[in-house]
């Protein structure tokens, strides 16, 4: 499997995604926002990230674990790393995991939270993620999507929400992401498809996918084309491009104006 990779990030600040490639792996982490609240942890999410998904391939590395095994040592490993934070901090560093990884005969997943994978077929294009997400606390959701993005009233919503959300973060009846807890890893979304079923496939973490599925500026296959012919630079320029066309989020609200974007794309 040959992998091309990039990662830039939204804005001024550190870029909280993390990709990688190797000739059986796909791996995108997309670290979650902290809207500048206290997570008990004096690392940072960059710092989570880069760790998690170092141990991640390390665990991977031999074929025969299983995907959710995996994920649960590397979750352990990075948490014995720093034992003087507050892990059990609502607020603890944390992030999306999305795993493409080949294998003999075919191709496993897996998906925690809402950065996808899609794969090209025959027929066309299978997007497999998790939006459990989507369903926590509407309300304060639309109320930070009324305003615009860098205006206090914006800052403000956005707090009152993370706050909110980290209560319904790995806990029954919300959604789980990659944190502290290996527990995390037994919640997310595995599955496999056969080789001769897959012509190309793409793992993006959702500052990329939001220009098909928030934006509706392009299709599955104009995101492919675009890979094809420009790689993963092109389709994120394309992604800066939108935004730059509504850069207070007026007609597409979000939660900031450019989010880190990451794209792994693979062919064989």
């Amino acid at each position: 499997m040959r992998v091309a990779i990039d990662t830039q990030p939204g804005g001024t600040g550190p870029n909280e995604d993390w990709v990688a490639g190797t000739p059986s792996l796909a791996i995108i982490l997309d670290g979650l926002s902290t809207a500048g609240l206290d997570t008990g942890c004096r690392h940072g999410v960059p710092w989570y990230v880069a760790h998690l998904g170092s141990q991640l391939v390390a665990a991977l590395a031999d074929p025969e674990t299983a995907l959710t095994i995996g994920l649960a040592s590397a979750l352990e490993r990075v948490a014995a790393l720093h034992p003087e934070c507050d892990l059990a901090n609502p607020g603890t560093p944390s992030a999306t995991v999305a795993v493409l990884r080949q294998q003999e005969g075919g191709f496993d997943h897996l998906v925690l939270a809402d950065s996808p994978i899609i794969l090209e077929g025959h027929q066309g294009f299978t997007v497999i993620t998790d939006l459990r997400v989507d369903d926590v606390l509407p309300d304060l959701r639309a109320e930070v999507e009324q305003y615009e993005t860098h205006t206090a009233e914006h800052k403000a919503a956005l707090q009152r929400f993370v706050t909110a959300q980290r209560q319904t973060r790995n806990v029954e009846h919300g959604y789980w992401v990659a944190a502290a807890s290996p527990e995390a890893a037994e919640h997310a979304l595995v599955g496999g498809v056969a080789s001769e079923d897959v012509l190309t496939a793409a793992v993006l973490s959702d500052g990329t996918s939001r220009l098909v599925t928030e934006y509706a500026m392009a299709t599955w296959s104009e995101v492919f084309s675009a890979l094809k012919t420009g790689g993963p630079q092109e389709l994120i320029t394309n992604v800066r491009k939108v935004e730059a066309l509504d850069p207070t989020g007026r007609r597409w609200p979000r939660y900031k104006s450019g989010d880190d974007a990451s794209v792994a794309f693979c062919q064989w």
